[in-house]
């Protein structure tokens, strides 16, 4: 017996999203952003937390650099699998860069790396000083001793540039989903409630919504972050209260609609509670639009969060974030480095333009009159 191919509304939209080109290839490339931010630290070349290993002899390299780095191990505390998949692991060893090594007399001479076609002064170490627990050289030409690439090339402070573009990526995700949710919450919430009962409450929340509006966004969200103070969770906290205003008119407008349909008219006749009626039966036949919106606030708060990062009141170092990368590099512009600016700023216009397609395709796909 075959299947009969379901009609049904969310059936037509997904098949009518499936035939845009740029909303599935943006959609794409998100999941792709997400396993990458997921993964970050496993896919990293440096794995340490905040990916804040520091080499200032090697500041501001080119993508492609390479350059033998000896290590020395360093005694820690122990680490969750748990933890070091999340958090990065704990410095096990430090680095040092160097041109060229020898050992003689079981002792190992090696030239620091002071820049091309310059060779430093050697240093000497010994097994029993800096390499406690080691029992041979040729374990440390194995383990310390090996040749690092960047891929991307280094920052000013000398860390690798590839590992703080993937652990940048859990910065920008994570500030658009806390942000959308917490804007959703309250502007599902007070949108619903004004155009539900409509009245006093509905002007009180109109005022509300009015006088937010009016105020430029940055200069809100600046307010609030200096409110809460500077940090992660404060920028989060800070988007998502000045991108609820844009849902709440929304959902209100749509509510006004709906609540004279008859299924309404119908659900109090049977005695539901208005929030039940709210709930079970207003909500879900208006979130078309809202998940649009939700689209466009994602992009927006990405851009936030690098606009406040730029201003140095976002992310906080070390933790990497693609608005504070640009804000440490933009003068390298014109200092003969502009990718060091370039990289995270293509990376933020490629992951809001991805969803701002998104939210297109998602409007024209829910649109009942294509």
């Amino acid at each position: 017996m075959n299947k009969k191919k379901s009609s049904s509304l969310t059936h037509l939209a997904l098949q009518k999203f499936k035939k845009n080109f740029w909303g599935v290839l943006s959609f794409w490339f998100v999941v792709f952003c997400l396993l990458l931010a997921v993964f970050a630290y496993t896919l990293a070349p440096d794995d340490t937390a905040n990916a804040n290993q520091m080499h200032l002899s090697i500041h501001s390299k080119n993508p492609g650099f390479s350059v033998k780095m000896l290590s020395f191990p360093i005694e820690t505390s122990s680490q969750s699998a748990i933890s070091s998949f999340f958090f990065g692991e704990n410095i096990s060893s430090a680095e040092i860069p160097i041109t060229n090594y020898k050992i003689s007399n079981d002792t190992l001479y090696a030239a620091p790396y002071t820049g091309e076609g310059i060779e430093g002064l050697a240093k000497t170490y010994t097994l029993k000083e800096d390499f406690k627990g080691v029992d041979s050289w040729q374990h440390v030409e194995e383990q310390f001793i090996r040749q690092k690439t960047f891929l991307l090339g280094t920052d000013k402070y000398g860390r690798d540039m590839l590992s703080r573009m993937l652990v940048g990526i859990r910065i920008s995700l994570s500030i658009g989903f806390v942000a959308v949710f917490i804007s959703l919450v309250i502007g599902i919430s007070l949108g619903a409630i004004a155009g539900y009962y409509g009245g006093k409450i509905d002007q009180a929340i109109m005022w509300l919504i009015n006088v937010t509006w009016s105020i430029p966004t940055l200069l809100l969200v600046i307010a609030i972050t200096l409110a809460l103070g500077k940090g992660f969770w404060q920028v989060f906290i800070a988007v998502g209260l000045t991108m609820w205003v844009e849902v709440a008119r929304v959902v209100r407008g749509q509510v006004l609609g709906v609540k004279k349909l008859q299924y309404v008219t119908a659900a109090k006749a049977l005695g539901f509670s208005n929030f039940r009626i709210i709930q079970k039966h207003i909500i879900p036949n208006i979130i078309a639009p809202v998940i649009v919106i939700s689209a466009a606030n994602f992009a927006a708060a990405i851009l936030v969060e690098s606009g406040l990062s730029f201003l140095g009141i976002g992310a906080q170092p070390p933790m990497p974030s693609w608005g504070g990368m640009i804000k440490d590099h933009y003068s390298y512009i014109i200092l003969g480095k502009p990718y060091l600016a370039i990289i995270p700023g293509l990376a933020i216009m490629s992951l809001v333009m991805a969803f701002m397609l998104i939210g297109n395709a998602l409007r024209d796909a829910l649109d009942v009159r294509t």
